[in-house]
């Protein structure tokens, strides 16, 4: 699937929301070590846990096959993609 660099955009942000409820989450149950969780929060976790891993391996694929087809390092768009995602009013690169 061809993306562009709009739509990476798109799945960083989507990515970063998943971790974000992760990170929620952890901070709303507490570590693990610091007492048991229920089952209701274990489930909690590892369904959000599973779903950031997701959208963030999604990103990365789509990243890698962006950077293949445009001939630019791999690197360089991701740390385009992540100053896009979280700085909106930088302009896009040109490519």
């Amino acid at each position: 699937m061809t993306h562009t660099f709009e739509d990476l955009v798109g799945l960083q942000l989507e990515a970063d929301e998943a971790h974000t409820w992760v990170l929620e989450l952890r901070d709303t149950f507490g570590l693990p070590e610091s007492g048991p969780w229920s089952e209701e929060q274990t489930a909690a976790y590892e369904g959000a846990w599973c779903h950031w891993r997701g959208r963030a391996w999604k990103t990365q694929e789509a990243v890698t096959s962006f950077a293949k087809e445009e001939g630019i390092s791999r690197y360089e768009v991701e740390a385009d993609l992540r100053k896009r995602a979280r700085h909106p009013e930088v302009p896009a690169p040109a490519s």
